[in-house]
Order: C-alpha cells, then structure tokens, then sequence
C-alpha cells in the first residue's frame, strides 16, 4: 500500500508540474510571442530550456512548501492529503485554462494544501500561509504594476529622442534576454513548488529524511515535467496575456518581462517566498500599458483575472477537501 500510494502522489505531482507547465508557459512567452519577437515555436522551446535551468538554481522556495505550510502528515492519511490537495490543484487549473483565466497555479496547489489539510485534520501554519502566500498574493501584482510602470516611464524617457524603428528593432533582440530571464524565474519558482510536495510525500514514506537536500532525481524530473508541459504549450492563456490586456510593442514587453523576472527572482531568494508567476507578468503587463494612458489596458479583461485570482485559493481548497473524503472513504 505505502509504496503504491507514494508513487501514485509522486505521480499525480508530477502531473500537476506538467498543467502548471502549459497553464503558464503563456507567462514565459506571451509577450515576447504577441510583438513578434520570437515566433511561438522558438519561444516555446526556449521556454521549456530555461524552466529546467531554472528549476536547478535553489531550494528555498521548496523549503516553504514542504515545511512551511501545513504540518506534514503521518502514514497513509498523509498521503491521502497530499493526494487530495494536488487532484483540487489540477481540477482547478483545468477549469481556469478551459475558460482561458490566467489564474495561478500556485495558489492552486496552496488552497489544495489547507483544504486538504483542515479536511484531514493536520495543523495549517496560518502564520506561514499569511506570510508566505497571502501577503506576497497581494502584494506582488502591486509591485509589478509600480516596478511596470516605472520600468517602462524609464526606457520611454531614454529612448525619447531616437528612431523609433530602430528602438523597435532593438528591444526585439532584447525581449529575446528578458523573456528567457522569465522562462528561468518560472522555473526556479514553479519547478520548486512541486519538488516541495514530492519531498513531502517522500519524507510521509520514510524514504527521506525532513532535513535531508532535495534529491537530484526529484529536481530532474520536476523540471523535465515542466518543460514538457511549457512545450505543450497553453495558446488560449497566451491569447489573454499578449493580446487582450494591452496591444503591446518590443519596448512594453521588454519591460514587462525585465519586471516580472526580476520580482521573481527576489522572491525566491531573498524571502523564499512562492509567488504566482501569473500575478506578477498580469501586473506587470498592466502597469506598462498605464504608461500609454490609463484606458489603453482593458480593465474588463483585468477585473476577471483580479476576481479569478481572489476565487483560486478557496476553489482549490474545497476541491481539495471533497476530493480528501473520497479517498478517506474509499481508501484509508
């Protein structure tokens, strides 16, 4: 049973990694693939290289998963959790995707981990939620609507006195550095949070130590599971982002992207904290067509990624926890 169950929750994962992958490789991508700078191919491909590059840098972010949120479970009921809070993960992301949301896997995977939590009766770390995933939700799109902004008004006023043809043709080359410090920011980010539950899972098992480094075969396929799922590609997500918010040039997404990879990068090593990928290219992406003038972003479109943003967390978590007495009933 032990040995069946840890391998159908390192499994099930793995196959979050790989919805996260396509859910957000739009994140990595869609700038660069909505001004033309790279073809959606290429972007692709240099996506799902720099996710596995990515996921390689550091262990922090896992660290905050796999102990800085809920208590680990003991024994079989443990692993039911862990089930239980990936299914409420996936479930959401597949709605969201469906429906073309760029919502955030990561809140998904953190609102399957409380459901599942509180339905199993494990101890959440309320403290540790508050800090490391509520307060960086809310303030991560703020920073990367300000940074955005500021980003952009800067290379506006560089820029201002010469050929705009030229300008465009240079910041093409550039978007092709940032979009890849993107892809290498959503790996170090995305990859880790599920190295974080596979860790988990292995430490329920016995297999693994509670201090132990993350195993180098765990942060291989982690990552492997996220490129392919980057290169599967979510198109109706990149559609959102490149298109819908804001028409975008090579200087705007150029911006973009610098913001987005550099708040994720901070993040990550500085307050190990997880944040959405998602949250952060959105904002940023908004606070850079604000320098237009503040109707040329659709703040329509906005509002239902904002609202998408706020139902995440408990959509996840009540998945989760329906999903835990399931298998309670049919399993443990």
């Amino acid at each position: 049973m032990d040995t069946f169950a840890l391998i159908v929750t390192i499994g099930v994962a793995l196959g979050f990694t790989y919805t996260n992958g396509f859910h957000d490789s739009a994140n990595a991508i869609a700038t660069s693939v909505s001004t033309r700078a790279l073809t959606p191919r290429a972007a692709l491909a240099m996506a799902a290289v720099m996710n596995l590059a990515g996921a390689f840098l550091g262990s922090g972010v896992a660290k905050t998963v796999s102990e800085g949120l809920i208590q680990t479970p003991e024994g079989s009921k443990g692993m039911g959790i862990l089930f239980a809070a990936l299914v409420g993960a996936i479930t959401w992301n597949l709605i969201t995707w469906y429906f073309g949301l760029p919502s955030s896997s990561s809140h998904a995977l953190f609102g399957g981990m409380v459901g599942a939590a509180l339905a199993g009766g494990t101890t959440v770390y309320w403290s540790g939620v508050l800090d490391k995933v509520i307060i960086p939700m809310f303030l991560s799109p703020l920073v990367g609507l300000l940074v955005g902004y500021l980003v952009m008004a800067v290379i506006m006023w560089l820029f201002r006195r010469s050929n705009p043809h030229k300008t465009k043709r240079g910041f093409r080359i550039a978007q092709t550095v940032s979009a890849a410090g993107m892809a290498l920011g959503h790996g170090l980010q995305d990859a880790q949070k599920t190295m974080g539950i596979v860790v988990m899972a292995l430490v329920i098992a016995g297999e693994q130590g509670a201090n132990d480094p993350i195993p180098v075969w765990v942060k291989i396929v982690c990552a492997t599971m996220l490129s392919l799922g980057t290169y599967a590609g979510g198109w109706r997500i990149m559609r959102t982002l490149g298109r819908k918010i804001i028409e975008l040039d090579p200087p705007q997404g150029f911006a973009a992207e610098t913001t987005g990879a550099s708040i994720m990068f901070a993040t990550a090593y500085i307050f190990k904290a997880p944040i959405s990928t998602t949250h952060v290219i959105t904002s940023a992406i908004m606070g850079v067509g604000a320098t237009k003038r503040v109707n040329a972003v659709r703040w329509g479109v906005a509002k239902n990624i904002v609202l998408g943003w706020f139902i995440t967390m408990p959509a996840a978590a009540i998945v989760a926890a329906v999903s835990f007495w399931v298998v309670n009933l049919a399993f443990l």
